[in-house]
């Protein structure tokens, strides 16, 4: 099966949610001019890639799609991610200030441009020491952030008596192909938001319901309770299921 392109994915979306072009433009603001040459898969009006992934992002939300999943494919056809830029690379000075020569000393201009040095270094320091982390007084690192990211697969198999707890649902998912998968529970909660590796197994559990969007349904394979999930769709085809717990045994 060919694979879908963005643009495609994109009118395919509009059209399913009853909405035109105007519409759309009115909710993100991007121009209908625009809206229509990304539906036709043509960036060359929005600006460059980094403004070109913001218009994939709210489009893709706009008309009922996951944005995350929409901007990664964006990314894995143009490229991948653009690299970030260090705040302290961009007020590096690339010249040396020739300060023209005077008879005498102008301590009033000469105070003006030691503080904006001051000024300059005071920010090269708070943004390039700015992070998650903060010092203990012993000199230690301690983590701002969970010790157990909620965004971590359970990589290990799940024990009997979890799965056979009433009301949980156990997903597992094997990578056949590097893809991106997302994760949420019935409160729409992430579980995981992500690229799954190929060869990699992950497996997560919920209460009542887990619901699954994967970017390329024939690059992974899905158990759910212990059962394999069979149809899940073409290559390259963007699919969104959920599962619920399994039903009772009858006597």
């Amino acid at each position: 099966m060919q694979e879908q392109s963005i643009g495609s994915m994109l009118a395919a979306a509009r059209q399913s949610a009853g909405l035109s072009v105007p519409q759309v433009s009115a909710a993100t603001r991007v121009r209908e001019t625009i809206i229509h040459r990304m539906e036709q898969d043509d960036y060359g009006q929005c600006g460059g890639l980094f403004y070109a992934r913001g218009h994939v992002r709210s489009v893709a939300k706009a008309v009922g799609l996951d944005p995350e999943a929409m901007v990664h494919l964006f990314d894995q056809q143009h490229g991948g991610a653009p690299v970030p830029v260090r705040a302290a690379a961009v007020f590096q000075a690339d010249r040396t200030i020739n300060l023209p020569q005077r008879r005498g000393t102008n301590w009033t201009m000469a105070l003006g441009v030691a503080l904006a040095i001051v000024v300059v270094f005071g920010m090269m320091r708070v943004l390039g020491d700015a992070s998650d982390q903060a010092k203990t007084g012993d000199g230690r690192v301690a983590s701002a952030r969970p010790v157990v990211p909620p965004n971590t697969p359970i990589t290990e198999s799940p024990q009997p008596a979890a799965t056979a707890e009433k009301g949980m649902v156990t997903l597992q998912i094997r990578g056949k192909r590097t893809s991106y998968v997302n994760v949420r529970d019935a409160e729409g909660r992430k579980l995981f938001a992500g690229t799954l590796e190929a060869g990699k197994t992950s497996t997560w559990q919920a209460a009542e319901k887990v619901h699954v969007l994967l970017a390329d349904a024939s690059a992974v394979s899905l158990q759910v309770n212990g059962k394999k999930v069979r149809g899940l769709g073409g290559r390259g085809e963007m699919v969104q299921r959920s599962f619920g717990p399994p039903k009772p045994k009858s006597r």
